[in-house]
């Protein structure tokens, strides 16, 4: 796909809009893990500005951004690939990492403005039941099941700061 022609779903549903963000996840999850040489070799510095993007049938793809101004959609980190070679393999995954978190749950947002307040809740609820790509590409996932085995409440408090600062990056993306 060209200049960010990425594919579109129109969900309309709390179920059908998390399906989205966890097919979208899936696909950048993905090229993250299963992937990553390919999707390291894709991300040529010497190119132009690339994005990731998560497809809604659970692939990915490395793309330019969209050329329409304003976009159908939310926009993923642009410029991927000029870090690559600058940075330590697994920092500049983390990296790619916790801005697809921001951008998929955008993406989720977006198409669920329409939701009133509980269906709000109830999608961001389900998406944060789910560790982000950043935790597993990390391995931070692991170790907080541990910790909140030992430690009860204080992993709840943690959660909590961990889940307004998702809410920040959000915002911050949809007024960007």
């Amino acid at each position: 796909m060209e200049g960010g022609a990425v594919a579109f779903s129109n969900p309309r549903t709390v179920k059908d809009v998390f399906k989205d963000f966890k097919n979208r996840r899936a696909g950048i999850l993905k090229a993250l893990t299963n992937d990553v040489e390919t999707f390291t070799r894709i991300c040529d510095p010497e190119k132009e500005n690339l994005c990731l993007y998560g497809l809604p049938n659970g692939s990915w793809e490395v793309n330019l951004p969209a050329e329409e101004v304003p976009s159908e959609l939310p926009e993923p980190a642009l410029g991927i690939n000029f870090a690559r070679d600058g940075m330590q393999r697994k920092d500049w995954l983390s990296l790619v990492a916790v801005h697809s978190d921001a951008w998929l749950f955008a993406v989720a947002f977006y198409y669920g403005a329409r939701f009133d307040k509980n269906e709000r809740e109830h999608l961001f609820n389900m998406m944060n039941d789910l560790p982000t790509l950043f935790d597993i590409v990390t391995g931070r996932k692991l170790v907080k099941e541990k910790a909140s085995a030992n430690s009860g409440n204080k992993t709840k408090s943690t959660v909590k700061v961990v889940t307004t600062v998702l809410c920040l990056i959000v915002l911050f993306y949809s007024y960007s």
